[in-house]
């Protein structure tokens, strides 16, 4: 079905409505596609970026609230999107699952802009709502929490209670398993920009990738197979790698077994070890940490991480609703020896990083490839080809050497 605008023949605005699992309701305007959208309902303090937000796949299934009052100023562009569309870049596929703003802006003035948010949203099939108090949803939230939320406008906006009981009747984020919808379904590589020969190769678990990791990591000198949320031991054996890189995504890290095990496995083989968000969360199971479901997450491009060795303190990119729960030591035993806290959120004291202490293993509960974001962290991607090019990186199970 070819999506359907959201305004009249004469350009007026339809009526919409947020709808929240506790039966608050939200009234504004309609903007994008028309009709109905479920999710969860989250909040992103970014002021900008807000193509690299709807296109990140770690959005999947969340309706997002931007606290940032107008959106839309600088239209759509071919080249900021996070995600694959039709397997081009092409401004990338759209992964929340409806958008919640203030303000949309009358017009996008930017050079690289090819088209309007609202038109990429039509084309995509989004629901979105304009003319919301969003400061007064994100106190709310800040407050009771994520929740089970809808959309609804057009025809298929209807009365209180049949509303709320569709949102209330969708599957909670707590338990869900989302990686399989939001993975490549075949492998693919990055290589090196400008016929650079790669010094490196690297196995990137599909988890939900961002675009601009494997490029991160292709500037670095690194060929980067990208392959899908369930490949196997056996699959990273047979690329010869020299390293091993969980990607973030979306959903419950308790049911992501498959990826713990391969992560175990990965660890005994002695294989260099990088991991982002979700795959933070992976590495702290593998390694005998538990998660757990925050209230609201960390999500935008503000937060600040303390790093437990040198006090220092970046700003960094993040979107997680779940997250490692800290162990009772900063360091534990593991059958691949000691591990470690390394990082913490100076907001709250989550933990934002684990590693073996012997350095083959490591990471970060934050986004270092930053897009949208700051750029503090992205000495991490460095730091792994370094760790890619160490004495005998690779060699003890590959049969690679390291030049």
């Amino acid at each position: 079905m070819t999506p359907q605008s959201s305004t009249t023949a004469t350009g007026a605005r339809q009526p919409a409505a947020l709808v929240l699992e506790d039966g608050r309701i939200h009234r504004g305007t309609a903007f994008g596609a028309s009709g109905t959208t479920l999710g969860e309902a989250v909040f992103t303090t970014a002021m900008s970026g807000y193509q690299e937000t709807l296109t990140d796949p770690s959005y999947c299934r969340q309706i997002v609230v931007t606290t940032a009052p107008q959106i839309g100023n600088t239209g759509w562009n071919d080249e900021d999107g996070e995600s694959l569309l039709d397997g081009e870049d092409r401004g990338g596929r759209i992964w929340v699952a409806g958008l919640v703003i203030r303000d949309l802006s009358r017009r996008a003035s930017n050079f690289r802009a090819r088209r309007t948010l609202e038109e990429e949203m039509v084309a995509q099939g989004i629901v979105g709502i304009a003319d919301v108090d969003t400061r007064a949803v994100v106190r709310h939230i800040r407050d009771a929490g994520s929740m089970k939320a809808g959309i609804f406008s057009g025809e298929d906006l209807a009365d209180d209670e049949t509303m709320l009981a569709a949102v209330r009747a969708q599957e909670s984020m707590a338990g869900a398993n989302l990686s399989g919808e939001v993975s490549t379904d075949e492998a693919y590589v990055v290589e090196p920009a400008d016929g650079t020969e790669a010094r490196y190769t690297v196995a990137a678990l599909d988890l939900g990738i961002k675009s601009n990791t494997p490029r991160m990591l292709a500037a670095r000198g690194c060929r980067v197979h990208v392959i899908p949320h369930d490949s196997t031991l056996q699959d990273v054996l047979d690329l010869d790698v020299d390293g091993v890189f969980l990607s973030n995504g979306p959903g419950d890290p308790a049911t992501a077994d498959a990826a713990v095990h391969l992560t175990k496995e990965v660890l005994s083989q002695g294989i260099p070890f990088f991991g982002i968000c979700f795959g933070n969360q992976i590495l702290g199971r593998a390694l005998g940490l538990e998660t757990y479901k925050m209230r609201f997450g960390h999500r935008g491009t503000n937060i600040p991480v303390v790093e437990k060795a040198t006090g220092q303190v970046a700003i960094t990119s993040q979107n997680h609703g779940f997250a490692l729960r800290a162990p009772e030591s900063d360091t534990w035993d593991t059958p691949w020896g000691t591990a470690t806290v390394t990082h913490l959120c100076a907001n709250d004291g989550t933990v934002e990083g684990v590693a073996l202490s012997d350095g083959s293993a490591f990471s970060v509960q934050y986004h270092p490839e930053a897009a949208a974001g700051p750029r503090d962290a992205a000495d991490l991607f460095d730091r792994f080809v370094g760790l890619l090019g160490s004495a005998g990186a690779g060699s003890a199970t590959t049969g690679k050497g390291t030049n």
